[in-house]
């Protein structure tokens, strides 16, 4: 018998952040008990299923969205598709029941300008509106668009940086294990503080693993654990790029000093890390005035790290830290993020608080020109970068996801014209996938696009066992925006959580029922079949301490046969759990 659904998870509580722009809202945290097999069923109301339900069976016509495990099974997201609708202009939803149709668009007039005209118009009310947000889970960590280790930093979303045209699986650089039994290679200890502190960013190149602590950065032995080189910083990472050059250089930006207890003083300084040494490049700040400018993220595209936030971006070479572009006094628009990678793209904000107008820009990294740019449809007030190449964006249309996701459509669109490819609807009740454009542009989960592909996890639904749960990862045309037919069952108990490219393959974590450990697994992207690259072990310590670093609450990195789980906050003293919880907890298999 596998597990009943864990409870809701602990949340800590939320910083205060008056004044300062920026708010680093908290992710969700993992339960205060891993799951355990049940004493007793449950009961009705709470989650039993009753009696065995076909989580595929035809769904009721207007079902209200549920929580996982609270409710009816989501909608059949494999029900008969609707014709495609061509030539329809986008609304401000999704289409009910059914398959999402294609929406061809002509390419929009380049009305958001270049870097230098990027605005401060909405400054105000952008930074009143950002600190009335409360909750809303943060989910980092994207793919770095390259298959090396070296720059496959991926959590959950992202590409494998080949564009949309390839179709087919094989490619990828795993090799699939003789045995895919894996052992603990280390574990760092969860560090406490007088707060909650932010200790997101975790890179893997090919000669070190490097992972954000307390106002710092350490790097260590990939397989050993034995710390190579410690960064120490002034104040708390707040934003992090998950992309790595070609030289294994990467950004970051964080807290110029050690904020008071439940505030912020303000995310306003950026610096280039170089991963093998462990050496700050250069740290750079932007001032309006006499103030600096705060940031809510930060990338790095080929050789430039660019930055951005309620306050405008701003662009430095990576390399000498010489600035590209920055925000500009009488600015009418105002670039919100950017997505990095093997390209550079802005999401670009015009117009008027309650009317805003977003631009989806690929721009020149090195000087800021703009080389095309999509007109997002009225009734988006944030955008999130699911991936550059192919580029891939996610909104929430007229907010309509309704379950905090915060997306209801996936937009795929021509790097090279600006059109629209498709527009693939994605009912927050079927599809698990999650983006922060509020405050992080480039900061999607349960997501990834490439191979011509984008692959979305589903929810979890009911089982074959009692009190079961399990999902799906379904796959969709980014051209045409229909679904492909192929389907990965993650497999009585299990949940999948798509990780990144691997050439033409995928790959997924699978969360574990109670008496199992976690797997990675790589699918074909032509057959969808799932090899086995890596298993945890099963033992009840490492299953529970598992448990706190899952994909929804935590950084995951794999490479080389070995994968990396990473807390993302540092507890307050007094906060503790039953298990005995990691910074970083490392797995591996001996060939």
């Amino acid at each position: 018998m596998t597990q009943p659904p864990p409870p809701p998870p602990n949340q800590p509580p939320q910083p205060l952040q008056p004044g300062y722009g920026y708010p680093p809202a908290q992710p969700p945290q993992p339960p205060a008990q891993p799951p355990q097999p049940p004493a007793q069923p449950p009961q009705p109301g709470y989650g039993h299923p009753g009696a065995q339900q076909n989580p595929y069976a035809q769904p009721p016509a207007h079902p209200a969205p549920q929580p996982p495990g609270y409710g009816t099974p989501p909608h059949n997201p494999y029900a008969q598709p609707t014709q495609p609708i061509h030539g329809a202009q986008p609304g401000y939803g999704y289409p009910g029941q059914g398959q999402p149709p294609t929406v061809p668009m002509q390419p929009q007039p380049g009305a958001g300008g270049g870097r230098n005209n990027a605005a401060l118009l909405i400054v105000v009310a952008a930074v009143v509106a950002i600190a009335l947000i409360v909750g809303g889970g943060i989910w980092y960590a994207k793919s770095s668009g390259n298959d090396d280790p070296q720059h496959t930093t991926a959590s959950s979303g992202g590409s494998n940086g080949k564009g949309s045209g390839g179709t087919t699986g094989g490619g990828g650089k795993e090799k699939v294990p003789s045995d895919p039994a894996a052992k603990v290679l280390f574990e760092v200890p969860l560090p406490k503080a007088d707060d909650t502190v932010s200790t997101m960013g975790s890179w893997l190149t090919d000669t070190v693993y490097a992972k954000s602590g307390i106002a710092e950065i350490v790097g260590y032995d990939p397989a050993k654990g034995t710390e190579l080189w410690t960064l120490k910083l002034p104040g708390p990472v707040c934003a992090t790029s998950s992309h790595v050059d070609d030289k294994g250089r990467t950004a970051v930006a964080f807290q110029p000093k050690m904020p008071a207890k439940g505030r912020s003083a303000g995310c306003s300084q950026v610096s280039a890390v170089d991963l093998t040494s462990g050496k700050q490049l250069w740290t750079k700040s932007i001032k309006t005035g006499d103030y600096p400018v705060t940031f809510s993220n930060v990338t790095v595209a080929q050789h430039t790290v660019a930055v951005g936030g309620g306050e405008g971006g701003a662009a430095f070479d990576i390399e000498s830290g010489k600035t590209l572009w920055q925000p500009k006094p009488d600015d009418t628009c105002h670039d919100e993020g950017y997505g990095g990678g093997t390209r550079l793209v802005a999401v670009r904000k015009c117009g008027t608080y309650d009317e805003p107008q977003l631009h989806i820009q690929t721009i020149d990294p090195a000087g800021g020109k703009v080389n095309s740019e999509y007109k997002m449809p009225d009734g988006i007030d944030y955008a999130s970068i699911v991936s550059t190449d192919p580029l891939v964006v996610a909104a929430d249309v007229g907010q309509s996801a309704g379950d905090g996701s915060g997306v209801s459509d996936y937009f795929s669109i021509d790097s090279g014209t600006g059109a629209l490819l498709a527009r693939i609807p994605a009912p927050g009740d079927t599809y698990a996938g999650r983006c922060d454009g509020i405050t992080r542009v480039e900061d999607c989960k349960q997501v990834v696009a490439g191979n011509g592909r984008l692959y979305l996890a589903t929810e979890e639904h009911d089982g074959k066992a009692d009190f079961s749960k399990t999902n799906e990862i379904v796959a969709f045309d980014l051209k045409t925006g229909k679904p492909t037919g192929q389907r990965a069952e993650a497999g009585d108990g299990y949940t999948f959580s798509p990780l990144r490219m691997d050439g033409g393959n995928l790959l997924a974590y699978k969360a574990p029922p109670y008496d199992k450990g976690g797997q990675v697994v790589s699918i074909d992207g032509g057959s969808f079949k799932a090899v086995k690259l890596l298993e945890n072990p099963a033992t009840k310590s490492v299953r529970d301490s598992e448990a706190n670093l899952l994909p929804e609450y935590a950084e995951l990195r794999f490479g080389r046969g070995r994968l990396y789980m990473s807390a993302v906050w540092a507890k307050e003293r007094g906060m503790s759990s039953s298990s005995k919880e990691y910074l970083v907890m490392a797995f591996g298999t001996d060939g």
